[in-house]
């Protein structure tokens, strides 16, 4: 199904090449502390929810449902989530499924707009987000397509979607709803910087100086002077709460910017941890907290995502608590579903946050 030690060698040289970049994801010597943490009632919610996916899938290759029908955000974490099982594009039982994405992403590139990655038909909020997801989601199959002609096709895609993401970083170092030069927010931000971290391990060019200027963006977003400083991320510098979802995104934008410590990080660290599942004041399950609700699906993709590369105890004791409150929320049919866009979505970013441990992801690997 997966070959294990060529993934990672050939994720380990891109790692190498990077170092010097700027978008240099570091290493870590907890290589099994994660996949003890996965209990044989999370895998078999992994893989039924799988399954559920598989089962799924549109015609062209495309996830979503209503009027989220064909997202590229839903379809690219889709494939994300196959892939986390360790599922590569044309390999493994859910092989076909992967390919059959990529090849829906690439089929939505913008004519008018190259390297543009959206579905006209339900692009109507925020497809920069999309975007992102799209560019993460091709970065991370690139170099496991064996079909050459498909892997011409996506690495020339791969650039103009970079190009785009690169092009269109706007004067404060962040990104916005539309891929224009305009303002910005921390929850778009993320996902770009996410995506030309992938892009760059996949040897993309991205200049140190777009990651420069993002990490700029991203700390004024951050509540962090005064005595009464929370230590979490707003949606945008000039104001508005820190918050949960907030926080997550802005820690991984750091991490993904190349920033591992400091007291950004260690703040930020502190703020989300009060949002731990089952932790008092911040967490209280998936219907407890208002805050955590409002974009719970969102905001524990990017908080797993930071807790792992946090690792230590930080990890240790938030995968048990996400992952035991998943298994107690998913649906009768292997699906995830909280009223959240739709149930594709919700199943896709359940199933990337326990499937961590795995560290098959390249953008996630130690």
């Amino acid at each position: 199904m997966f070959d294990r030690r060529r993934f990672l060698m050939r994720g380990s040289g891109a790692l190498m090449g990077l170092a010097a970049g700027g978008l240099f994801w570091r290493g870590q010597a907890q290589e099994n502390a994660g996949r003890s943490l996965m209990t044989p009632a999370a895998q078999e919610a992994i893989d039924a929810g799988l399954a559920y996916l598989a089962q799924r899938q549109n015609p062209d290759g495309s996830f979503g449902t209503g009027q989220h029908a064909g997202n590229v955000a839903i379809t690219s974490l889709a494939g994300l989530a196959f892939m986390a099982g360790g599922h590569q594009p044309g390999r493994g039982r859910y092989g076909a499924h992967v390919t059959n994405a990529v090849r829906n992403i690439l089929s939505l590139e913008d004519p008018a707009q190259p390297g543009y990655l959206r579905n006209t038909r339900n692009s109507f909020h925020g497809p920069m987000y999309g975007h992102g997801f799209a560019a993460l989601f091709l970065a991370e199959a690139h170099g496991m397509v064996n079909d050459q002609a498909l892997r011409d096709r996506l690495r020339g895609t791969l650039k103009r979607s970079t190009d785009l993401i690169i092009n269109t970083q706007n004067r404060e170092g962040g990104w916005r709803y539309q891929p224009q030069r305009s303002d910005a927010d921390i929850s778009v931000t993320i996902c770009q910087i996410m995506a030309l971290r992938a892009a760059r391990n996949a040897g993309i060019t991205v200049p140190k100086t777009v990651a420069d200027h993002c990490i700029e963006y991203v700390k004024r977003c951050q509540d962090i002077k005064g005595p009464n400083a929370s230590g979490g991320f707003r949606y945008q510098p000039f104001g508005g709460p820190a918050g949960f979802a907030r926080t997550a995104a802005g820690l991984v934008a750091l991490y993904s910017a190349g920033v591992y410590e400091g007291q950004e990080i260690d703040k930020g660290l502190q703020f989300l941890n009060r949002f731990r599942p089952g932790a008092g004041g911040g967490g209280g399950g998936i219907f407890g907290n208002a805050e955590v609700q409002i974009h719970y699906y969102y905001g524990h993709y990017y908080a797993a995502q930071a807790m792992w590369i946090a690792g230590g105890n930080y990890w240790q004791q938030w995968y048990p608590a996400i992952r035991d409150e998943l298994l107690r929320s998913r649906q009768a049919d292997g699906s995830w579903f909280n009223g959240q866009i739709c149930p594709h979505y919700c199943t896709a970013m359940a199933l990337i946050i326990l499937q961590i441990p795995n560290n098959y992801l390249p953008i996630l690997q130690r």
